[in-house]
């Protein structure tokens, strides 16, 4: 039994099956998917080497959500631009980022709930409320994309040998508008920076 503050242990065995040992239960991938909307912490162990699997079992419940009708919400460029930073150098920086935006997601989608409760059963005027957050979301989401594309700036300066001048035009833009912004270009530098912390304290 784990201690309460502490995450439950998932065993997974040979034969795929997952055991919560809070419960003394065999539980199920869409068990743990409502384990994960409660809110409750656990990992996912491989129960012979005790190597902890929690990230491949996540994804795997990922799959099994997107493939289930009407309920996929991971739109094909986002897929097609997420396989394209696998073994890039902006690799280091994608899940931090995408973290940081899911945070700030998360605050914005709980303040979003709230008015939608207040706004049931209510004036025409009162629904019209619920833009509020939603405007706040595409804010939030255009903030981030700013910041990830300077990151992106900052890591890739210069063109790769061998392109056109048309290519290397776009990254000579990129380089004076991020010049042109000095106090911007110091605070991107500090979010990086505590980005990488966060990394390392991870490793």
């Amino acid at each position: 039994m784990a201690a309460k503050d502490e995450p439950i242990i998932i065993k997974k065995y040979a034969n795929r099956r997952l055991y919560n040992t809070g419960t003394s239960t065999y539980v199920t991938l869409e068990d743990l998917a409502e384990m994960v909307k409660k809110g409750e912490e656990f990992t996912v162990q491989d129960a012979k080497t005790g190597d902890d699997i929690t990230h491949p079992v996540l994804t795997q419940i990922i799959f099994e959500l997107e493939n289930k009708e009407g309920q996929n919400m991971l739109p094909i460029p986002f897929l097609r631009q997420l396989i394209a930073f696998y073994g890039d150098q902006m690799q280091m920086i994608v899940p931090s980022f995408l973290e940081q935006s899911m945070i700030a997601f998360s605050k914005e989608q709980e303040r979003f709930r709230e008015q939608m409760k207040g706004a049931l059963g209510k004036s025409p005027l009162d629904m019209m409320k619920i833009a509020t957050p939603i405007k706040a979301l595409e804010e939030q989401t255009r903030r981030n994309m700013e910041m990830f594309q300077n990151a992106m700036r900052l890591f890739t300066p210069f063109p790769p040998a061998g392109s056109n001048s048309s290519s290397a035009a776009p990254a000579e833009q990129a380089r004076k508008e991020t010049s042109e912004k000095p106090d911007d270009l110091q605070e991107l530098k500090e979010q990086i920076a505590a980005m990488q912390r966060k990394l390392d304290t991870m490793s």
